[in-house]
This record gives structure tokens, sequence and C-alpha cells, in this order.
């Protein structure tokens, strides 16, 4: 664990030492601007009917917060193993003094740590909103907490998909294609019956957590529990296959 801070460091560099993070991060908060604009344009026409804050709209109540999220995610994940594979550093690291433990880890806090930088300037929609009206700041953190975790157990996936080709853009594909996967099953819940299948697929239910749960401020310890086990999940896989890489 003592090689992770390092290496951790390396990969946050190397984030900002890139043109492709400042285009993220530009295409980012130019459309989240955008949609926050439209969701206050549409909430201040009396003529929509709406149930739900700003804030409660703009964590999840839109498809638009999944879709730039699996496609951010997809962009920031895509190089961490395959780019490495592929110019064939990958080897010089894993003869190197750390584990496939520690160069997963640190990739993936390196990853998180570029995702929670996105989203810091939308923090500025929070300070807008409180200074025309008195906002309830409960939904506000749990929104960004369901953020947080949802997006930790992508960059999971994503890491995953990264480690499995030497291609980027195979890599960002595959993920970008999981991650919707992944939000989307909810969406199948209305075909189900049964209690059992019910509760499976409210369980898995991204859209249930964020616009039900941690849009309205409830944070509850199932969807925690399914972020993180799922997030622990993606990184044994990952360590897994670069162990199999190596021998290869």
């Amino acid at each position: 664990m003592t090689k992770i801070p390092p290496l951790l460091a390396k990969e946050i560099r190397s984030y900002f030492y890139s043109p492709i993070a400042y285009v993220v991060l530009v295409a980012f908060l130019l459309f989240n601007g955008f949609v926050f604009f439209i969701l206050m344009t549409a909430l201040n026409d009396p003529r929509m009917l709406r149930e739900g804050s700003a804030m409660q709209f703009f964590f999840g109540g839109t498809i638009f917060f999944y879709i730039v999220l699996s496609i951010v995610v997809s962009v920031i994940t895509m190089r961490l193993i395959a780019e490495e594979r592929k110019s064939g550093t990958i080897e010089v690291l894993m003869t190197s003094p750390i584990t496939d433990g520690d160069l997963v880890v640190s990739k993936f806090l390196g990853a998180l740590a570029f995702y929670v930088f996105l989203w810091l300037p939308t923090l500025a929609y929070v300070a807008l909103l409180g200074r025309y009206a008195e906002i309830d700041l409960g939904p506000v953190w749990a929104g960004y907490l369901g953020t947080v975790l949802f997006g930790a157990m992508c960059i999971a996936l994503g890491l995953l998909c990264s480690a499995l080709t030497r291609n980027q853009i195979i890599a960002a594909i595959s993920s970008f294609v999981l991650i919707t996967v992944i939000w989307s099953v909810g969406i199948f819940r209305t075909f189900v019956s049964g209690p059992l299948a019910q509760g499976v697929f409210g369980y898995v239910s991204i859209l249930d957590h964020f616009y039900e749960g941690f849009g309205r401020g409830i944070v509850d310890t199932r969807p925690v529990v399914y972020y993180a086990s799922a997030t622990v999940l993606f990184l044994f896989l990952t360590v897994k296959v670069v162990e199999s890489r190596k021998w290869r």
C-alpha cells in the first residue's frame, strides 16, 4: 500500500498534462451548464407540470445525466491500462516492486479524483440557486454522494474494459455500452411481474436510486452497498486480468 501514493500522484499528473483532460473538462461543463439552463427555463415556466427541485432533476432527473456520465467515464478510463499495454510500459511496471493491486488501485483512484474534480465547478449552480431561493442542502449533498458512488462503480468497470484490450477506442466503446446497460436496466422493471423480480430490478435500478433516492435526499444503505460491492468486484476482476496478461 505504500507504493500507491506515488503511483496515484503520477496518475493525477498524467491527466492534467494531457490536452484531452481539458477538452473533457470544458465539454463537460458546457453541456452541464446547458442542461442546467434548460432545467431552470422549464421549472420557471408556469405551464410545465413538475414535481421536484432543480437539483433533483439535475441529479438523475433527465437522461442527459446518465449519457454524459457514460461518455465521460468511458473517455477518462479508456487509456488507463490499454495505453500501458500498447506502449509496452506495462512490462516495466510489472517488473518494478509494485503489486498488481497497487497498479489497479492507483489508476482507479486517479481516475476517480479527476472525475470528482469535473463535478466541483457544478457547486456554482448550488450557490446561484441559494442567492435567489432557500434550498434544502440535504438532497444536494445526497445527489453528489450518489454521483460519486455511481461514478466509482462505472470507473471500475471502465478500468476493467481498458485492461481487456490494447485499443483505447474499443475500451471506450465497450465501457460506454456496459455502463449504458447498467443504468438502463431499471427501464425493464415495468415489464416484469412478481415481488421477487420487482425487488431485484428495483435494487439494481440506477434510475430509481437517483431520482427517488439520492435526488430526494434519501441515502439508503442498499444502493450504497450495491455500488460499493460492484466497484470492488470490478476492481478484483481487473487485478485478475492484469495478472493473466503478465504470463502472455
